[in-house]
């Protein structure tokens, strides 16, 4: 019997998928401001640079992102995703970010995509914004409004601040029992009107907002806002919209949120917990009545 002759083996080796062209934008991540410390000392932080981000998919406007804008390209990419606008990173064809595009400062990201991504307008049109803290799809809306805003000549003292912070301290809380949720709190004079606890903060600031127009109430002079995190442009436009001049934070402050306070003459008071804290900005308004040794 012949030997038996094997047919020579093909072996088809698969193509790589086309990957989207990502343009590299840098910008940077942190930026250094002067503020007042407990000490009434002024010194020099970092705070994270904050920056918009507007999403155009095929010249069609999606929304806009807060972000840091360490990686942009990676996070429309990912937003796409898991928004599952698009279920392929080959159906992108291209992500170019330009950080000097946009109106009112924002960054442009252009996303341009190989086929078109059908019924886009409607898939998006009932868009659920979700308890995640960076999402500002109100930015631009928001923006519109800012030079009709107009906030009391309010100030607080330090002793106010320390005694609010206690307050703050020995209010019963979900955080308390169960962690994983912020809180705000809206106080006129030393009396805390509402405490409010949600699982994104700006649940809370906007249930207290509700809850002042169902009272037919505006915010005291004197009232203060305080929140557990940090203050973000989003928040900073909240709080003036409500009447507010005076906002305290056991967070930080972003670029664009530092930014908006100045612009707005409001009083900002981050890292705000026990006797520590840091003013950002309107210095002016607190009264130093207390001697820290």
């Amino acid at each position: 019997m012949g030997r038996c002759q094997l047919a020579p083996a093909f072996f088809v080796v698969a193509s790589p998928p086309m990957l989207p062209r990502l343009t590299q934008a840098q910008a940077p991540l942190t930026r250094e401001i002067e503020v007042m410390n407990e000490q009434g000392v002024f010194e020099t932080v970092s705070i994270p640079a904050e920056r918009p981000l507007t999403i155009y998919v095929d010249k069609h406007e999606l929304i806009t992102l807060m972000t840091l804008g360490a990686h942009p390209e990676w996070l429309v990419l990912g937003y796409l995703r898991n928004q599952r606008l698009v279920l392929h990173a080959n159906e992108v064809e291209s992500i170019t970010v330009d950080w000097e595009a946009g109106e009112d400062g924002a960054g442009v990201a252009a996303v341009k995509t190989r086929q078109g991504l059908a019924d886009l307008p409607i898939r998006t049109e009932h868009r659920v914004v979700t308890t995640g803290c960076g999402q500002g799809s109100v930015f631009g809306g928001l923006m519109d409004e800012i030079d009709a805003l107009c906030v009391p000549e309010a100030t607080i003292s330090q002793s106010r601040l320390y005694a609010l912070l206690n307050a703050i301290r020995l209010q019963e809380s979900t955080y308390k029992s169960a962690g994983s949720v912020h809180g705000c709190a809206l106080f006129a004079g030393e009396r805390m009107q509402l405490f409010v606890e949600d699982v994104g903060r700006h649940n809370a600031i906007d249930t207290i907002a509700g809850w002042m127009w169902m009272q037919d109430h505006r915010a005291d002079p004197d009232s203060i806002f305080y929140t557990t995190g940090r203050l973000t442009s989003e928040m900073v436009m909240k709080s003036a919209q409500m009447g507010v001049a005076i906002v305290v934070s056991r967070s930080g402050i972003t670029q664009m949120g530092f930014d908006l306070a100045q612009r707005l003459s409001l009083c900002t008071i981050g890292r705000a917990i026990n006797k520590h804290f840091l003013c950002y900005t309107q210095s002016e308004r607190l009264i130093r009545d207390i001697q820290n040794s």
